[in-house]
């Protein structure tokens, strides 16, 4: 555990204190934001058609990219990180096992590269999911979970990415809490939603989480109120619903949708929700790529399509004022009915019943009297614990050490079970 919260301890200073790499302003393609300012916090919200993806760029040039579009999108989004970032990305984060979020991934990560790579552990049966995770094994190396420091299993993990500059994981919360069982969709409802805050201003990124996502994050001891809102499931009904708006109290949201999607996303229904808050909304199939632009007091949004808009907002909370307002006590949780997919996603697959990852567990030195052995899979420069979730997770042919020492010889640690 001590190793655990060391790392955690360490990625924060890392990130906060390392300047980035984001690309020096440039000529952008027709239609398209330029590169972003230096000593401003900038969100893009990328049009990638039907799905979601977002590119933080924080004032010190720190790098994360949510989600990735479906495969369609893959071409155009490595183009526009190219332009956008000259350096490997310092954390993918994939929400959810679903293809309209994961589709582009793999076209991002050869284009520009990426240090680390979260997604939930939420197993799902999808080929393409289980593709992505053996790529991801051999071009990232780290991969890592949202789950909290088990030294610490009330806080919500957070990466700093400088200048005050702070994204936390509000959900999931594996292992302390186990993931949402038997819900409309259980991989929408274990998205992870983080929230990325810079002075009075905050974004809530959130996946496409459902309504009981919401109403377990409404149960807890958090602040949710957030600047701009990338609203959960492309718009969908299910989602945002009253009484987390009222909550969250977001001036601006975003939809990520496609032009003439199957699904009539946005609904009228969020829509009508969203104007109830008085929050100024954009959508990607109309407005195409958005870009947010913080200063830690003020946000300025535009567009790039059609009628341009431009608002500038400010920001709603108290700088410094943290995310987590009390311990994080596990959330009892209903499980009724069935987990069915009313809507399932553009070429993906339904979900299974979750299996749970296992525990970090810290490294003695009655681990090898036990027996413990120590794997890399092939291509990777890190080694596992036998029974690291990622290993399960992976099909890719792998090296067996026998004891630790071996193991350093060729390799370093991984960072999501830290043996």
């Amino acid at each position: 555990m001590k190793v655990f919260a060391r790392f955690l301890g360490l990625l924060f200073l890392l990130f906060a204190a390392v300047p980035g790499h984001a690309a020096a302003p440039a000529a952008p393609t027709p239609g398209a934001f330029p590169a972003p300012v230096p000593g401003r916090l900038t969100v893009y919200f990328l049009d990638v058609g039907q799905g979601d993806a977002a590119l933080i760029v924080s004032p010190t040039g720190k790098t994360v990219l949510i989600d990735g579009g479906p495969p369609e999108a893959g071409t155009r989004l490595a183009a526009r990180l190219r332009e956008l970032v000259k350096q490997p990305l310092d954390l993918v984060i994939l929400t959810h096992p679903h293809l309209d979020h994961l589709g582009g991934l793999r076209a991002a990560l050869k284009a520009v590269g990426a240090k680390r790579f979260m997604d939930p552990g939420f197993d799902h049966p999808s080929e393409a999911y289980r593709d992505l995770l053996d790529f991801v094994g051999r071009e990232v190396g780290q991969v890592m979970s949202p789950e909290p420091n088990p030294a610490t299993p009330q806080t919500l993990l957070t990466v700093g990415l400088g200048e005050g500059v702070a994204l936390t994981v509000l959900w999931p919360r594996v292992p302390q809490e186990g993931f949402l069982a038997n819900t409309r969709s259980d991989a929408n409802a274990n998205s992870i939603v983080a929230k990325l805050t810079y002075g009075k201003t905050a974004f809530l990124f959130t996946g496409d989480s459902e309504p009981p996502t919401e109403e377990l994050l409404l149960q807890k001891p958090l602040d949710l109120t957030a600047t701009v809102l990338k609203v959960a499931h492309h718009g969908g009904k299910h989602s945002s619903t009253a009484a987390f708006l009222e909550r969250v109290k977001p001036r601006a949201a975003v939809i990520s949708c496609g032009v003439g999607n199957d699904y009539g996303h946005p609904s009228p229904e969020v829509l009508g929700r969203l104007r109830g808050v008085s929050a100024r909304t954009f959508r990607t199939d109309q407005d195409g790529e958005v870009m947010a632009v913080s200063d830690g007091a003020t946000v300025t949004l535009r567009s790039a399509r059609g009628d341009t808009r431009s608002v500038s907002l400010p920001g709603t909370q108290p700088a410094g004022n943290p995310v987590a307002l009390g311990p994080i006590e596990p959330t009892p949780q209903r499980r009724t009915g069935r987990a069915v997919e009313k809507e399932p996603e553009p070429g993906g697959s339904r979900t299974r019943a979750p299996a749970e990852r296992t525990a970090p567990v810290s490294r003695d030195t009655s681990d090898e009297a036990a027996g413990q052995r120590y794997v890399s899979l092939k291509g990777s420069k890190v080694f596992h614990r036998e029974d690291c979730s990622t290993l399960k997770r992976s099909k890719n042919e792998r090296t067996v050490y026998s004891s630790r020492a071996d193991a350093l010889r060729e390799r370093r640690p991984a960072e999501d079970c830290h043996p």
